[in-house]
């Protein structure tokens, strides 16, 4: 299987299966050299650099790679810093990119990219516990399957539910409403 009749297979997909023909693709790939899925191999040298509660992760692409990204778990800027890509996602569906640039990658993001040229790709992601452990960041950014990401987004919600009601102001605002609602 050759990385190049994958990526045009990607290339004609209806904009409505987006979401299917990246995982078809990401399953299609694994174990072909020249491709891969996720990060971390020896032919995709990683680097990590950290700032008060930022981590920074860099990575480099070699020219004619395919690569299909992890599901992104939050809001997160990108740069690509050199070389041109075509990036396939289900939400800009397809296009080419040309480095030096930067992008805004929305939760739920997976990318399916070759790389025409050379690539040095930086992403930026918030580091609340000043962590320095990649395995715990790694768990903390993204996730591998559209099924993890839709249970993260449930626990999320709960979370943000159980903190809202249980701050001072929701509990302030419910014993005022029913204050209120005595004296009338």
């Amino acid at each position: 299987m050759e990385v190049q009749t994958q990526h045009k297979d990607l290339s004609t997909t209806e904009k409505n299966d987006a979401r299917e023909a990246i995982v078809s693709l990401e399953e299609a790939i694994k174990g072909v050299d020249g491709c891969i899925v996720g990060t971390g191999s020896d032919r995709y040298p990683l680097k990590h650099s950290f700032a008060n509660n930022i981590y920074v992760r860099e990575i480099f692409i070699p020219a004619g790679d395919l690569v299909v990204g992890q599901i992104h778990k939050h809001e997160h800027p990108n740069f690509l810093m050199s070389g041109t890509v075509r990036m396939y996602t289900e939400d800009n569906d397809y296009e080419t990119i040309t480095g030096p640039c930067s992008m805004i990658s929305s939760p739920g993001t997976k990318r399916a990219l070759f790389a025409e040229t050379d690539l040095v790709w930086i992403t930026v992601h918030n580091n609340p516990n000043d962590t320095r452990d990649i395995d715990e960041l790694e768990e903390s950014i993204a996730v591998s399957t559209y099924g993890e990401y839709e249970e993260f987004k449930k626990e999320r919600e709960k979370l943000l539910e159980y903190k809202k009601k249980n701050s001072l102001r929701y509990r302030l605002t419910n014993r005022l409403i029913k204050f209120l609602e005595v004296c009338q």
